[in-house]
């Protein structure tokens, strides 16, 4: 079998399921990317480069159409030196929205054709209206709708789809779900599993917490109101004064992934740190960090806060269910799919700092009360997102 998997973030979504058809040797497996750090074994990866990006000149609504387009093309143009060197794909299977699988049906037109959909852009009921200081208007709803044009390309020409969860499947028109799966790409429980009285000590870092008695944690890939990041920092702010042994260690860029940026280079972590002053030898932001000091962080954690919009699910909400973190969580439908008031978690109104804290408070003072929550936090892991029970389906829905 020859796959050809597509993403310009290598490995991604794809990790697991590459690894494992590569491992078979009567399978060939190829990974078009733009990004050259990582391999995988049995996997051969091709870099593939657009050639620019859109131009300032291009109207803002079709910039992102404009580089997708730039990126099906430079893929476009990986997959005719594939062909040129007697690679056809049996399958290529991609994710959609940046670009790459836009073209696939073109130059493979008897390849099976899948395609990995994240999200669907909407003005309302999702991500984009969701916070009342931010109201959008009418040229934020013709944008919002424009930047569905590759998406929308995709669900045209794909033969099948999947979405990680019920939640992001159904920001999908109703007429194209019956073609998109929902199946997760599954958690590594014997990676992310919990070690009873661990202590976090980062030496890389020059981080010892190992005789601090309460951590409280927040991983996000930036450090914006998407993830609920303003509402972090207002949090803290309120638990330095009712809680003066607690520490709080923030793992993430400083940067925004998803969202607006603030005008004039500024960023959120700045403008914030200069509205709540903080007691910064409590407060450790560590950057991102690689996969083993990121598990010590959540293996340590005494509570851990997850804040998100009603948007795509992050990976890191499951991996610290897994790793049995007590979880502090916004109450808003993607984190609502998994979690449970009072039996798998806590869940809080995301713009309420005041009661955010207050749900810190009560799992730092009832720990013999909190650790059934843990074990059944990791328990819905087990059952539900399961790597070693998903990876198998995933493959058979692969290859049907």
């Amino acid at each position: 079998m020859k796959i050809l998997f597509l993403h310009p973030n290598f490995p991604a979504q794809f990790r697991h399921l590459a690894a494992s058809l590569g491992q078979d040797p009567k399978n060939q497996v190829v990974y078009g990317t733009n990004r050259r750090e990582g391999n995988i074994a049995g996997v051969t990866k091709i870099l593939y480069e657009k050639s620019r990006t859109a131009r300032a000149e291009t109207h803002h609504y079709v910039r992102p159409l404009e580089n997708a387009v730039l990126e099906g093309q430079a893929v476009y143009r990986l997959a005719q030196q594939l062909k040129d060197n007697n690679f056809i794909p049996d399958i290529v299977y991609g994710h959609s929205g940046w670009g790459p699988t836009l073209y696939m049906k073109d130059v493979f037109p008897k390849s099976k054709l899948l395609c990995y959909f994240e999200w669907f852009y909407n003005a309302h009921g999702s991500d984009a209206d969701f916070d009342p200081s931010d109201p959008i208007n009418s040229d934020d709803e013709a944008r919002i709708r424009t930047k569905n044009a590759p998406i929308l390309l995709d669900l045209y020409s794909c033969d099948r789809g999947l979405s990680p969860t019920n939640w992001q499947r159904q920001q999908f028109p109703l007429e194209f779900q019956p073609k998109i799966k929902v199946h997760h790409d599954g958690i590594d429980i014997n990676y992310f599993q919990p070690i009873e009285g661990a202590k976090l000590v980062l030496p890389r870092i020059k981080l010892d917490l190992s005789e601090v008695p309460e951590i409280v944690t927040y991983v996000a890939r930036g450090m914006e109101p998407y993830r609920g990041f303003p509402q972090l920092i207002e949090t803290i702010a309120i638990l330095q004064k009712k809680r003066p042994q607690c520490h709080f260690v923030i793992v993430g860029k400083n940067r925004v992934a998803y969202g607006k940026s603030l005008p004039n280079n500024q960023t959120y972590k700045d403008v914030l740190l200069e509205k709540f002053p903080l007691d910064s030898d409590r407060v450790h932001f560590t950057d991102l960090l690689p996969y083993n000091e990121y598990l010590q962080v959540l293996q340590a954690s005494s509570v851990h806060i997850y804040l998100t919009r009603p948007f795509v699910l992050s990976w890191s909400m499951l991996e610290a269910l897994a790793t049995g973190c007590l979880i502090v969580g916004s109450a808003t439908s993607p984190v609502q799919e998994v979690i449970e008031d009072g039996v798998n978690g806590l869940l809080v109104d995301f713009f309420k700092p005041k009661q955010i804290a207050e749900r810190v408070i009560e799992a730092l003072e009832n720990r013999d009360r909190m650790a059934a929550i843990r074990a059944q936090a990791r328990e819905t892991i087990v059952e539900r997102y399961d790597l070693h029970k998903l990876l198998p389906q995933h493959l058979d829905w692969v290859m049907q």
